[in-house]
């Protein structure tokens, strides 16, 4: 225990006589909060609909077919029960709910019909808006066809909207989550491996390659400073989302926290392993920078893993990023518990324990 104190008070001390590395881990993530949410965007397409036909009429088929052949738009479910239709769209399965009420085909011939009734899943802003658009220009577009173009009732009269979870359809909303993400990587991820090839570079590590310290005290002590820092990082970031753009956590901070903590050890002990294999600055960075693309792009931070091809998709499992990003936006939009997230969690703490151990494992105690 002694040894592991006097290690990590090394760390420490290593990052304080750097000049920089502090301003960096206070500034970095308080710019990256401020800019980035103002000038990120995303494209939409393969969103989901789930009909919940009540009317079991033609014009009722006509509104679903004509979206299934939509270029945007897919069928994912045809139902008579709304609660079967939310359910599906609290799982994420589907993205817009259109119900057409009971007696809407003849209403409309006979009287003012009752209102097609259209829900969006807002938790990613852009789709479910986006979405909604793309609904409403189909289904205008159907009832155009079958009561033709001159006397057509208004879409906007026909249709009540609703966007849940994120009611305003705010982007930012959706994207501060993968900016902490982002925060997460660039600070716990290439830090940890930089400090191990640094010393590599200097010479310094063989006085320790020479000592009977143990390869998972070694380790340890580099994995805790950055957690520190992480969860440091993590406080920072909620507090600008909340002060600048009023977004707060609907679901429990701890939540977050808990995710925040498997999460750094994840990407930390990963950073370490690479770092391990790694003789220069230029080769970590090369390697990181490599890995990096491929968390910012594949895990669904920038752009929805289901407008991914399939193998896509079925790639994005094995990303560590995939998991947090999902809690966050869970929690932050939707209020989601620990327990309905358990198979996020088990994963991270899957990929914590993998990387820590394999880690140590490839740290050469003499070289």
């Amino acid at each position: 225990m002694r040894t592991f104190i006097v290690l990590l008070q090394k760390e420490f001390l290593q990052i304080r006589r750097n000049s920089f590395l502090p301003k960096l881990i206070i500034a970095f993530p308080i710019m990256v909060m401020l800019l980035m949410p103002l000038i990120m965007t995303m494209d939409v397409r393969n969103v989901n609909v789930a009909i919940v036909d009540l009317d079991r009429s033609t014009t009722s088929q006509r509104i679903a077919s004509h979206i299934d052949a939509s270029e945007y738009l897919s069928l994912g479910l045809a139902t008579s029960e709304y609660d079967e239709a939310l359910s599906a769209l609290e799982r994420g399965d589907i993205d817009v709910i259109v119900q057409i009420p009971d007696c809407f085909e003849h209403d409309m011939t006979t009287a003012t019909p009752e209102r097609i009734s259209i829900t969006a899943n807002a938790v990613n802003a852009t789709k479910g808006g986006i979405g909604m658009q793309y609904v409403v220009q189909s289904i205008g577009h159907t009832l155009a066809e079958l009561r033709g173009e001159n006397d057509a009732t208004p879409v906007s009269e026909m249709v009540t909207i609703e966007n849940r979870y994120n009611p305003t359809l705010n982007y930012r909303h959706y994207m501060i989550p993968a900016l902490m993400i982002i925060l997460f990587i660039l600070i716990c991820g290439f830090l940890p491996a930089l400090s191990i090839v640094g010393e590599k570079e200097s010479g310094s590590i063989e006085q320790i390659n020479v000592t009977p310290i143990s390869r998972f005290t070694f380790t340890l002590a580099k994995l805790v400073p950055y957690w520190i820092i992480g969860l440091f990082v993590v406080t920072v970031a909620m507090l600008v989302a909340y002060l600048v753009y009023g977004l707060a956590p609907t679901g429990s901070v701890w939540t977050i926290y808990l995710g925040a903590m498997l999460f750094i050890l994840t990407i930390s002990g990963f950073s370490l392993t690479i770092a391990n294999f790694s003789e220069t600055m230029q080769q970590t960075m090369f390697v990181m920078f490599f890995f990096i693309m491929i968390f910012m792009l594949m895990s669904g931070l920038l752009t929805p893993i289901d407008s991914m091809p399939e193998w896509a998709q079925r790639f994005t499992l094995i990303l560590p990023p995939r998991y947090y990003i999902e809690i966050l936006r869970s929690v932050y939009l939707k209020g989601t518990s620990i327990a309905e997230l358990w198979t996020n969690f088990a994963a991270l703490g899957g990929f914590a324990l993998f990387f820590n151990t394999l880690a140590a494992l490839t740290y050469k105690k003499r070289s």
